[in-house]
């Protein structure tokens, strides 16, 4: 295949030291991820090599110059969703557009990939919208975001934060301090994820006032929320019942965001969120939505970590059919041997 080159310009308002990063890391994070030869002259930037490389770097810079012209700060972790994207033939047109909210550092938050793009369109126009996927892809995190939009916007007039709690081989009426101490470390992930976008003395004074509420599932019972953002968070450990619960608590002006990882469930039999796709797939104003490993935006690591899990669990589920079916056949036999 011959080679190919493509030149571009960066405008004058694009700072160069941001798009490139520190020392250039930025430049160099492309460069790792691909055989194409990248040159800077003052605004000008070559890229030469195999047309797939060429294509991918360039629309990568496109995507990071755009970035940049928003206000960003691309990072090398930008760099690596980009890239995956690119060389998955994943759309990268949308991916780092549409603010959903400016943290009060001044941060952007945003979708990063196709998935979390269609997460957050669907948060806006459906009522009810379920994220499903695996760690790391903005679940929780998107959503948190997206309500605390909706209260700055004054879209809706409260918050509110709801985690089932699972014990984990602790009763929590053993453990020490006020039943709010008890529930803290259960709920800690989604105060991390409120804190990230407020600051900590806001934050806290919205949850003194009541405007932002952070409580356990088993508190929702018998309530009715109007005007409200809420977030129901590690869904894949509810049960059918307390899904059923918690949806019926939706009341005017609200919108539910209920997201989950089916994976990592730590109860048995079926979890709420595989009976709410059974009976709810279909009904208006509810969606669906998943998330898989082209969606994760921390550590490149934790992909690959996913993806194996992934791959460990379909190579080893028919090993587990067949001694499950075998069991079986053996235990029939053996009835079968008694009754004669």
């Amino acid at each position: 295949m011959e080679p190919t080159q493509v030149r571009l310009t960066i405008p004058d308002s694009v700072d160069l030291i941001r798009l490139m990063g520190p020392a250039d890391s930025v430049l160099r994070r492309i460069e790792s991820r691909t055989s194409a030869i990248i040159a800077v002259r003052g605004n000008q930037v070559g890229v030469s090599g195999q047309i797939d490389d060429v294509d991918a770097v360039t629309s990568v810079l496109s995507r990071l110059i755009r970035l940049v012209e928003d206000g960003g700060t691309p990072t090398e972790q930008d760099v690596d969703i980009l890239m995956d994207q690119a060389s998955s033939s994943l759309p990268l047109s949308d991916s780092l557009s549409d603010d959903i909210l400016l943290t009060y550092r001044g941060r952007a938050i945003r979708p990063k990939t196709a998935g979390q793009k269609t997460y957050t369109d669907s948060i806006r126009r459906n009522t009810i919208t379920f994220g499903i996927g695996p760690a790391g892809t903005g679940k929780t995190y998107l959503a948190m975001a997206m309500a605390v939009a909706a209260l700055k916007r004054r879209d809706v007039g409260r918050i509110v934060l709801a985690r089932p709690v699972v014990e984990a081989g602790e009763s929590l009426g053993y453990l020490p301090g006020t039943l709010q101490e008890k529930l803290d470390p259960y709920v800690r992930p989604l105060y991390d994820a409120l804190f990230d976008m407020t600051d900590i003395e806001k934050g806290n004074a919205l949850i003194e006032q009541g405007v932002i509420e952070i409580a356990p599932l088993a508190f929702m019972r018998g309530r009715t929320f109007n005007d409200a953002f809420v977030i129901l968070d590690e869904a894949q450990n509810t049960t059918p019942e307390q899904m059923k619960m918690f949806l019926t608590r939706l009341g005017f002006s609200s919108k539910f965001v209920v997201t989950g990882d089916t994976t990592q469930r730590d109860l048995p039999g079926e979890g709420g969120l595989d009976s709410a796709r059974r009976i709810l797939s279909g009904v208006e104003g509810i969606a669906f939505v998943d998330l898989g490993q082209a969606d994760i935006v921390r550590h490149s690591l934790v992909a690959k970590i996913v993806g194996a899990y992934e791959r460990y669990g379909r190579e080893h589920e028919g090993g587990r059919e067949g001694s499950s079916k075998a069991s079986t056949e053996r235990s029939t036999g053996a009835l079968k041997k008694a009754e004669r």
